[in-house]
């Protein structure tokens, strides 16, 4: 019997907790302002039902590989872990860290605050593109359902991680992207 789901924490976002039973690759399908000046971003994954709250440090990290414009980060993986030396306040409370990343061809190497005047090397290797190759265009129609699903932003962002985990092509994905982006306009 597998206990992950019975140590899973209470809480309004994903923790180190989470990460005890080890590593997972997810995939990012909203990126959205937090709700104040300590945690400015949340992200959406499509394998959790909490959001993630990244550290400044791991925000750096994102930053570093795909670029400052979040609109670019949808669709795109990482693999997440629980460090148990990740401190705040000086104590080690345990964080969540990023070992890889798609979109990227060769590791990323950045320096991170460790502590106040103290940096450390940071880094992340590439994450192969794990996506299955697209099915044939013939078998859905994702306009279609795109245009069915306008007005619910629920439904698009399920047509999303469907379209994602099924290989759907660019040009799917990009058209899912806008119509989510005219809800939120």
């Amino acid at each position: 019997m597998d206990l992950s789901d019975s140590i899973i924490p209470k809480s309004d976002q994903m923790d180190y907790s989470d990460f005890i039973a080890g590593p997972r690759t997810v995939t990012i399908t909203e990126v959205r302002p937090g709700a104040s000046s300590e945690q400015p971003v949340e992200i959406i994954l499509a394998e959790f039902d909490r959001p993630w709250r990244p550290s400044k440090s791991m925000r750096r990290v994102l930053v570093s590989a795909w670029g400052a414009d979040s609109n670019n980060y949808l669709g795109r993986c990482m693999t997440l872990f629980g460090d148990p030396s990740v401190k705040w306040g000086g104590i080690a409370i345990g964080g969540i860290r990023i070992s890889h990343v798609s979109h990227i061809t060769k590791p990323l190497t950045i320096a991170l605050t460790e502590s106040k005047g103290k940096r450390k090397p940071f880094s992340v290797d590439p994450l192969p593109d794990a996506r299955p190759a697209p099915a044939p265009a013939a078998t859905r129609d994702w306009k279609k359902e795109v245009d069915g699903a306008r007005g619910d932003v629920d439904k698009l962002r399920s047509l999303w991680t469907e379209a994602t985990n099924s290989g759907a092509d660019l040009e799917a994905l990009d058209y899912i992207k806008a119509a989510a982006k005219e809800q939120t306009a």
